[in-house]
């Protein structure tokens, strides 16, 4: 009989134990320090300067939220097909991706936005190299601090399995 009343009081600590288990998980480690970095990835396919333009004013409006309230962010912008058009002062005239009166208007503004981007805030631009190469454009014509990655489609698809939020302005 006494063991009814040992079993009926250890009950109640296996049962929390068993709550406080179950509502743990692995982000819940302070140790993982991926779980504390908000990451997001812009996808940039369109020739479109006033989309361009908008799209930075969002990815700009979204680090400097994350800088005030001191959340480390991990913000990528990749570079698809007619996005090559903002990473090269280039015309790229023969080509699909060639300037347009637009763009051309707009291009240092556009340009010095995304170098601060970049150079200030840390944004990461990675442009596919199958575009790139498509049109036999030499890298050296990019903008500094562009890195090329293999595949820009399959770049995204390779962020987003590692967490990334997938945004593409409209």
């Amino acid at each position: 009989m006494l063991n009814f009343p040992l079993r009926l009081c250890a009950m109640p600590v296996i049962l929390a134990a068993m709550i406080f288990c179950a509502g743990t998980s692995v982000a819940d480690n302070p140790d993982d320090e991926s779980d504390d970095v908000v990451k997001v990835v812009y996808h940039a396919d369109f020739s479109d300067a006033r989309r361009f333009s908008a799209m930075l004013t969002s990815i700009n409006n979204m680090v400097t939220h994350y800088q005030d309230e001191l959340i480390d962010y991990d913000v990528r912008i990749v570079f698809v097909s007619h996005g090559i058009r903002f990473l090269t002062d280039d015309t790229l005239k023969g080509t699909p991706f060639k300037s347009d009166n637009d763009l051309e208007q707009r291009r240092d503004n556009l340009k010095g936005r995304l170098m601060s981007l970049q150079d200030v805030q840390d944004i990461k631009l990675e442009l596919c190299d199958i575009t790139r190469t498509q049109i036999d454009l030499d890298d050296g014509k990019l903008y500094q601090g562009v890195e090329l990655v293999r595949s820009g489609v399959v770049r995204i698809a390779e962020l987003q399995h590692q967490g990334y939020a997938y945004i593409k302005i409209e």
